[in-house]
């Protein structure tokens, strides 16, 4: 387990659990797509409370997700592909979790799928300046 400066929490997985999806099985979600690489499959919700899967195709926009604040904290689980922001890059089979008000913007690696659980809801951040 490793915990970087900026308070992120990280551990692979891949020791112990070896992730394989179902293709066809994604491809029965429902799913919103953005226009520019990126998909979301809302799986559960509560409140502000939500299980979301994102998928990002390998040639996705750069500037496919906004930078945004998780009020709650996040945490999300790379499933294919990798996953980067300020903070570093994430790979397939990792667990991550960013504290609460924590602020990035994601971004694919490749043809990716994430796994997110935002606990208390996002803010989209305007002008945001990153340290």
């Amino acid at each position: 387990m490793a915990e970087n400066d900026s308070g992120v929490l990280r551990r692979s997985l891949n020791d112990f659990l070896n992730v394989q999806l179902d293709e066809a099985a994604l491809e029965q979600l429902t799913w919103r797509d953005f226009g520019n690489g990126l998909e979301m499959s809302r799986l559960a919700r509560s409140g502000k409370c939500e299980l979301v899967l994102y998928r990002i195709a390998a040639n996705a926009s750069p500037e496919a997700f906004v930078t945004h604040e998780h009020l709650g904290g996040v945490f999300y689980l790379v499933l294919k592909g990798a996953i980067a922001d300020e903070s570093g890059e994430y790979k397939k089979g990792e667990m991550v979790f960013l504290n609460p008000k924590s602020v990035h913007t994601p971004r694919g690696v490749g043809e990716t799928v994430v796994l997110v659980l935002w606990p208390a809801g996002v803010r989209l951040v305007d002008d945001y300046r990153f340290a």
